[in-house]
This record gives structure tokens, sequence and C-alpha cells, in this order.
């Protein structure tokens, strides 16, 4: 069943499900996912990872009046659908009380602010207001804030969406109850079912995580073409979705399929949009597989990533390896946070597994270690192309987009520029930092396939022609016009 290595065959590519009912087809039938006008891609958009989305747990509240008069407010803003997008209003409890402030009048800040506002320029207004911030000029940053507001708008054009999320971690900052705030934004938490409708939507809007899933089966189908047993570790598996298309392109490979186990690891977080625990994701890849006549094992881990040991993973001889890390890395404390280093530490382990591949997929932002000030401005410049890319699909009085920029985008935002310590779960970093990280765990670059880079090329064509697609430096970046957002490379 092995390829000749002097004429290799590619057998992975998009292929359509033999029965949409495996696994499209439950998910649209027990969610009710809306179907929008978006474009129409590759097969592999069966699922959304949900990673990238707001932490789902319930506040431990605190005991303190002030901030739960504060949090209550906030429920009623976020407790009306019918008001929610004329009402949103990020900081109404911690502006001045005064809603007409009459600061001194040598305040440099807020003489720059009317010139701001009089340009109607949100952006240099949050810079200014996170300068503020950052500076820990808290009479300035509430002043700024509350001229800010009316700037901002959930419903209105993407940097003024952009502008609300911010506005409220700036706000959650002040208040020093960042990790709180960020839990409380669970207020009005969506039904399992919704949250997972949006995931959907979201990842049928933008291809952003369509481009790293196919480009890490690419690489790991190439680097398994040749092997009868293929055991594949996927550190956040989340729905299971990725695995759609690689099982259908092992079920078409010369000579016939290998046998194929998965050891799918998640935490508690992914349940709740997933509607239970991992035999969820087990049965229904395990039904499409004997569909496909895939010889199929699953492994449930259910334990967050940082928690990881060697015997969790229950490697066996005789099996090819490969490691997935998509969408996950950066969710892992490093040195500045944990003495341990359970980013680097992750890494080596896995290198001591000896794997034939390892895939990365990380979101292209310089967010972990910066400083305040900096770490806003990063913020900033990656949402707003994310924003605008949502802009070119979803209608800017699409009620289904204010539920996903809100509930699969905000969290993260606020967690971000709100959080601090083992509270901040957001830490991504660009490529370079990554391969310096892999390269000190000993791992070498795994050239990637320009078979897999022509599939990406093609799904981009369903997309809005201001993405963009480069390879430089053994990786694949996605973007949006001038910013990378999403880079993919493999490692062995």
């Amino acid at each position: 069943m092995k390829t000749s290595n002097s004429n290799p065959t590619h057998y992975w590519k998009p292929a359509q499900l033999a029965d949409p009912n495996l696994y499209t087809g439950d998910l649209e039938t027990q969610f009710s996912v809306p179907t929008p006008d978006l474009p129409q891609a590759s097969s592999s958009s069966v699922s959304f990872s949900p990673d990238g989305s707001p932490v789902l747990f319930q506040p431990d509240y605190p005991d303190v009046d002030d901030l739960q008069i504060r949090l209550s407010e906030i429920e009623a803003i976020l407790g009306s659908d019918q008001d929610f997008e004329e009402s949103f209003d990020v900081c109404s409890s911690w502006a001045t009380d005064d809603p007409n402030p009459h600061p001194h009048p040598d305040n440099d800040e807020y003489g720059l602010m009317n010139d701001i506002i009089a340009r109607g320029d949100l952006k240099q207004g949050l810079l200014l207001c996170a300068k503020a911030v950052a500076d820990n000029n808290t009479a300035t940053a509430e002043l700024l804030i509350s001229m800010l507001r009316p700037l901002v708008s959930v419903s209105g054009e993407p940097v003024q969406r952009l502008g609300a999320y911010m506005l409220e971690g700036l706000v959650a900052r002040l208040s020093s109850s960042g990790s709180f705030i960020y839990k409380a934004l669970k207020c009005k938490e969506p039904t399992s079912n919704q949250l997972l409708s949006y995931m959907l939507l979201l990842y049928e809007a933008c291809p952003y995580f369509k481009f790293g899933y196919l480009s890490a089966n690419g690489a790991i189908a190439e680097a398994m073409k040749t092997e009868d047993r293929i055991h594949i570790i996927d550190f956040q598996i989340a729905q299971g979705g990725q695995w759609v298309t690689l099982i259908q392109a092992l079920a078409g490979r010369p000579g016939g399929p290998p046998r194929l186990r998965i050891t799918g690891i998640d935490d508690s977080r992914n349940a709740f949009a997933r509607g239970g625990g991992l035999n969820i994701v087990g049965g229904r890849l395990g039904k499409l597989a004997e569909t496909c006549k895939v010889p199929f094992e699953f492994h449930p881990v259910l334990v967050s990533g940082s928690g990881i040991e060697i015997e969790h993973l229950q490697v066996r001889p005789g099996e090819a390896l490969a490691v997935n890390c998509a969408f996950v890395l950066h969710h892992m404390p490093d040195e500045s946070v944990d003495p341990q280093n359970h980013r680097d530490r992750l890494l080596r382990l896995i290198k001591s597994l000896s794997p034939k591949v390892v895939t990365l997929v990380e979101q292209e932002a310089n967010v972990n270690t910066a400083k305040f000030f900096h770490r806003f401005q990063e913020t900033f410049s990656y949402y707003s192309a994310m924003f605008d890319s949502i802009d070119a699909t979803l209608a800017r009085d699409n009620k289904e987009r204010i539920n996903v920029e809100q509930h699969c985008l905000a969290g993260e935002i606020v967690n971000i520029l709100a959080c601090e310590g083992v509270e901040r779960e957001e830490r991504h970093e660009v490529l370079a930092k990554w391969k310096s990280r892999f390269a000190m765990a000993g791992f070498s670059p795994y050239p990637l396939s320009g078979y897999v880079n022509a599939t990406i090329k093609t799904l981009l064509e369903n997309y809005c022609d201001k993405y963009r697609l480069q390879e430089r430096d053994g990786a694949l970046f996605l973007g949006w016009m001038n910013r990378d957002l999403v880079s993919s490379c493999a490692w062995r």
C-alpha cells in the first residue's frame, strides 16, 4: 500500500461526504445552524473549533456591592435582544458622575480628545485613552471613555464595533476587576446550540480556520502517505470536524486505507458548545470512518493543555505519530506566567515522542509579554482586519453578525486587554517566537507541500479578493490586505 517516493501520489484533497448526514447534516439538524448567504468553500467546513471564543464557565461572584451594581447594569444592557444594538454602553457606570464633566482647562488630553472627536477619529481616540490607562491616569481615562462612548456601536462600521469591545476592555481594566468582568460577560450566555451556530457562521464567513485546518491536514497526509498505522494526537479537538477530510482522503489512498487512531484532547470549555463530552466527537468520527472503511480508534483525553503528561497520550510502538497544535498553544502559560513554563514543557514532551510531523497553526499577533499600550495597539491592528473581513461577508444590519462578534470575539478582546497573570488566557505570539521555541525543543522545519498551497489558493477564490496567501520562511501566512492573521507551519 506504499506509494513510490519517485512518483508520489498526492491523495489528500477536500472531498464530499459519502453521506452528508454523517457529520455535517447531523450538526445542522441537531443545532439548527442558520444557513446565511455565504461563499461556498470546500467541504472541510463541517465544524469550527471553539478556540478563540469566550471562555465558557460561570463566574464566582465576589462580595463587592459596588461591583455588583456595575455588573447588574451590564446585565441590563446585554439582557435585551431588542435593545441590544441601540443601548450597548460599555462604560456608563465607570464614567464620571457628571454627564457634562468640566475638566481643568489645562488638561492637554481633553483638548486633544476634543479635536479627535471633532474629526471622528475613533482609532486615535482609543489610543489616547489607552495611553492614559497605561500611565495610570484614571481620572483622564474615565473622562476620555465618556467622550468616546458616542462614537462606538456594535451595529456600526467595523472600527465602531471593535471600538465598543475595546472600550469595554479598558473599562474592565480600570475597575481592577478584569478577570471578573471577563467572566461576567457570560451574564447573557447563549445556549450551546446558539453558540455552536455562531461559531459555524464565523467559520463560514472567514477562511482563517479552514486555512489552518486544511494546511495542517495536508502536512499530516504528506508525512503519512506511506504509513500503515497512524496515530494523531490533537491537542484541541473541539468538534473534531478537522479530521473529516483527512479520513476521507485516507479512504481513497492507493493500496487501501491505513489504520487510524486519534487521541482527542480537550478541556471542559468546549463541552458546552459541543453539547456533551468527547464521546460525541468519537462517535461522529467513528461513524464516518466506518462508512469510509477506514479502521479507526478514538482515545478521548479530558484535560487542559497545561495538565497534559506523557501517560495521557498512550503512544504505541509501530504507529507513525502526528501531533496537531492548531489554535491551542497560545493558551499555554509560559515563563512569564508560570515557573513551570508549560508552553515549552509541552513542546519538549512532544519532541520526546519522536513524531514524524507536528503541525502548528496560530494567530499572528504579538500580545503575550508586550506591555499594555503596545498590546492595545497590536490588538486594535489585528482585530481591525478581522472585523473588516467579517464586514465583507455579513451584512451590517445582520443580527447574527452581532451575536458572532459578541460571543466569539468580544471575550477574547476583553481578556487580552483587561486580564493579567494566569487570568489572561489569550497570549498570542508571532511565528518568529514560535520558531525559536520549537528550535529550542529540538525540532527542525518540515517543508510544506506545494499541492497543499495550491489547494488553499483554490479555497480563497471563494472569498473576497482582499484575502492574501503568502509563503515565506517555510510557513504559510493568511492575511487580510497587508495584515498577517494566521500562520501555519510543520515541524519534525
